[in-house]
This record gives C-alpha cells, structure tokens and sequence, in this order.
C-alpha cells in the first residue's frame, strides 16, 4: 500500500503499527510529475485529498487543490494505466437548498446562494472524476456527510471538536447529516473491491441537529453545553463578530458566514443506496463515535500531543 503526503511529516493520531504498513511518498496532487512517480506500477487509487474551508481567505487553494488536484490524478491515472479509482467526495458537492430536506444519490446539482465555496469546488471536481469514468477509468465516488472521529482537530470537521472542548457557546437547531471516520474508511475499502463502477454512494451514519451534536461533544469532554440559540439573525451578528475578534486576536474565526448558514440548514442524507449495495454494512451509533473521540482526543490533550 502506497500513499502520497506533502510532508515527510506522518500523522501522529494514526497507530504506528498502521502507519508501518504504508510506504508513504512524499509529493503533491498538484506536482504532476510527483504524481506520475507515486502511481507507478499502482493498479487502484483511492482520492481522499481536498481542503475542506469556509473561510474566504482559502477559497484560491481550495479550487486548486480541489478542482485541479482531481484532474491531476484523473489524468495522471490514465496515462499511468490504472484500473480503478475510487473519489472520495462530499455530500456538499449534491448541492443544498435553502428549504433543505432529504438528499439521495438522484439529487442532480443546480446553481443557488446555498451552496458553499467549498460546495462548488467539490461539484466540479467531481465533473473531472466522471470525465476519466467516460475515458476508461472504472471507479465509485463516495460522498460522505460531515465526518466525526480523532483527528487533527485544527482542520476540516474535526475542528468541531476544538470548539466544544474551547466551549463554544452557540448552537442551532439545523439538521445535518454525520458520519465516523472509521465508517467512511470502511465503505471506501468495501466499495473500492466490489466491483461496482460509475455509480455515487451517500455515506451517512444519521442526522442530528447541530444543537443534539454539539451538546454530545461537550458532555464527551464534561465541558458546559451551549446555551446560545443562534436564530438566523443571531447567527449573522454572531458570524459577524466572529469576524472581528479574529482581526483583533489574529486567530481565525469559530464561525464564518458560510459555517453559519450551514447550521441553519435543515438537510438530512439517505444512506439507503449504500445499505443495499454492501449487505450486511452498519454505520456505528453516533454516540458512540463521539465518545470514543472525545476520550482520544482528552488523552491527546493531556499528553501535550494537542495545542488547544
């Protein structure tokens, strides 16, 4: 097993006794060339790189990793005679309404002020994934709602985590689809052998509400759960003095206007598609995903392995 990082630097939430069974590359989707080195002689390729952000200021990186990345590895991939490639996707790139509502795999994208920059960037990659899928790639794309587990809780969605330990203060009562890391890996691995090509998977373990999660997190830490309903009104004052703390402070905001419209929105995702395509894949409870993570990452914390 091959896999391809920009740092020499490996991931410290992962175990060792994993992390010693991958030959790690160092390059970038963005370097062709260091591409090309890292599929040669590779039969099958799972995508998983992105940059996942709502701050305005990430929007130029975001396209370039995101839309042109994909199409490095899809082109990459077919030059170097791979099989199979298997996208990992967001269910940001089906696209959201401002009436909200159930989201499965039918859901065809339509422009509107709903969707999010980071939203718009997986859309499109995604067009790059379908176009290889037309030139002769086999291959799934997955699209996995809000993904919860240990991490690197100064990134993407474990971030969440990061608030609730920092005790942020506001929830919502939107609704929002989430789902644990080790299921996502799980339907990635199960997917990438089944022999299934040229389709998209939803995966989604449940949907809550940001408040029912949030207060999950912070009972996980034994922190003080929200108590600030942020209405829509409250969540555009909140997101904008979010915004000016962070230029006082030089610290990036808990909450932008793209994160706040979100928590408002109230879509929930089927996970039906995929349930009848891998009989016998169960997702694991939410509550247990969460509490697992906060344990890990409270060790974490302790052991001077995170910065708060």
């Amino acid at each position: 097993m091959r896999a391809i990082r920009r740092s020499a630097k490996l991931p410290f939430f992962i175990e060792q006794k994993i992390l010693e069974q991958v030959e790690w590359v160092e390059g970038d989707i963005l370097d062709v060339v260091a591409l090309s080195d890292a599929l040669e002689g590779v039969d099958q390729v799972i995508h998983s790189a992105a940059l996942v952000s709502f701050h305005d200021a990430d929007r130029k990186q975001m396209r370039q990793v995101n839309i042109d990345g994909t199409a490095n590895v899809v082109n990459v991939a077919l030059e170097a005679g791979v099989r199979r490639l298997l996208h990992v996707s967001s269910v940001a790139a089906l696209g959201r309404t401002r009436e909200g509502g159930l989201v499965d795999e039918s859901r065809k994208w339509s422009e509107n002020k709903s969707n999010t920059a980071y939203a718009i960037s997986k859309h499109k990659a995604e067009m790059e994934v379908w176009r290889g899928f037309s030139e002769g790639l086999e291959g799934v794309i997955i699209n996995p709602s809000t993904i919860l587990g240990y991490g690197d809780w100064h990134q993407s969605s474990s971030a969440i985590f990061r608030n609730a330990w920092r005790g942020f203060p506001w929830y919502t009562e939107g609704v929002n689809g989430f789902v644990g890391v080790e299921d996502v890996a799980r339907a990635t691995v199960e997917l990438l052998f089944s022999g299934i090509s040229e389709r998209r998977f939803i995966v989604n373990g449940d949907n809550w509400s940001f408040r029912k999660l949030l207060e999950t997190m912070a009972d996980g830490f034994s922190k003080a759960r929200p108590r600030r309903e942020a209405t829509p009104f409250l969540g555009e004052l909140a997101w904008r003095l979010e915004a000016l703390k962070a230029r006082i402070t030089g610290q990036r905001a808990l909450l932008t206007r793209e994160s706040a419209r979100v928590a408002h929105s109230r879509t929930t995702f089927s996970n039906q598609a995929l349930l009848e395509a891998l009989p016998g894949f169960a997702f694991s409870p939410l509550e247990d995903v969460i509490g697992k993570a906060c344990g890990r990452y409270r060790e974490a914390v302790q052991q001077g392995m995170l910065q708060v």
